[in-house]
């Protein structure tokens, strides 16, 4: 059984026991999280797709940690004109594991 949602602007294909990064959630480690935005949900050959989102449908998991990615470098050149900007960015991630799906 799997289900697709969507949190922070992506959407991320989950099934239970899965561990993933999302963007930062305010929740503190150990917490349960509701996720209310399912797109699909499928067990078998048993598919329910919502429109936009599945009715009644909810995934849950539970905070493992928050931290921040890898180094983003980013560089602007521009031939002949000496300019050179650098920049680094590291972007704040929650690590979720799933405990649950429900289709509703």
């Amino acid at each position: 059984m799997y289900a697709v949602i969507k949190t922070g602007g992506k959407q991320y294909r989950v099934s239970e026991g899965d561990t993933l990064r999302v963007e930062k959630l305010e929740a503190e480690e150990g917490a349960n999280v509701e996720i209310d935005k399912v797109l699909l949900v499928a067990d078998g050959d048993d598919i329910k797709v919502g429109s936009p989102y599945l009715e009644g449908g909810k995934v849950t998991a539970t905070v493992k940690a928050h931290g921040r990615g890898k180094k983003v470098k980013i560089i602007k050149f521009k031939r002949r004109k000496h300019h050179l900007k650098r920049q680094g960015h590291r972007q704040w991630y929650t690590e979720l594991e799933v405990t649950g799906i429900n289709a509703g």
